[in-house]
């Protein structure tokens, strides 16, 4: 079993990862979704996030070997993003989605080193806004991101484009695709519900119940 069925299937074991088309979720953006992803379950697994900090980790040595901080995207990545760093004994940072409002009013948590080389550790994948906001915050400051990798992605056409955009390199260890084939195989979800989660993924923007 490759990497991405396995995770894909530990997420829905958990129920990381929620599929109910005939319920919609309503996502922050306004949009309605039939499935709904919260990674952060998988912090309360440690089987489970061993195999994410591992993958991680290998996926990391692999396409970014200049490597020399991990940098964790506030809140959903801290938690893993210290795993992977503590395991690889490199340093660690997070990135704020805006400045703390009080105190130093940091939008960097964490010793902020100009020049060192960086890779930021992400939960989820939608849009891709938030997760380049971030790379955007570490080069500012002057902290070069070698990439990004990421949990799990929806595959959105626009999110991609964005991180062509933005020159940002992004792995992921599993995706949407993935997981819907297991859900499929698994009868996690049956044939009529798997036509609606791929329609909806076709325009989810515009997607109605």
């Amino acid at each position: 079993m490759t990497l991405e069925k396995q995770l894909a299937g530990y997420l829905l074991q958990i129920k990381a990862i929620k599929l109910d088309p005939a319920t919609p979720f309503t996502w922050a953006s306004g949009w309605k979704s039939p499935i709904y992803c919260d990674n952060r379950k998988t912090l309360s697994y440690p089987e489970i996030r061993s195999f994410i900090r591992d993958a991680f980790v290998s996926g990391i040595r692999e396409h970014y070997p200049e490597v020399a901080c991990i940098a964790g995207v506030a809140t959903g990545a801290i938690g893993i993003g210290a795993l992977v760093a503590d395991r690889m004994d490199l340093p660690f940072v997070y990135v704020r989605s805006r400045p703390k409002e009080h105190g130093l009013e940091n939008l960097i948590e964490g010793e902020v080193v100009k020049d060192r080389k960086t890779v930021v550790v992400e939960d989820l994948i939608s849009t891709g806004r938030s997760s380049l906001n971030a790379v955007t915050s570490l080069r500012d400051a002057g902290m070069p991101v070698l990439g990004m990798g990421a949990i799990f992605t929806y595959n959105f056409p626009l999110a991609e484009e964005k991180f062509r955009e933005a020159a940002c390199p992004l792995f992921t260890l599993t995706d949407y695709h993935h997981l819907i084939g297991v859900a499929a195989d698994s009868g996690y979800v049956k044939e009529d519900q798997l036509e609606t989660l791929k329609q909806w993924r076709t325009d989810p923007g515009n997607w109605k119940k």
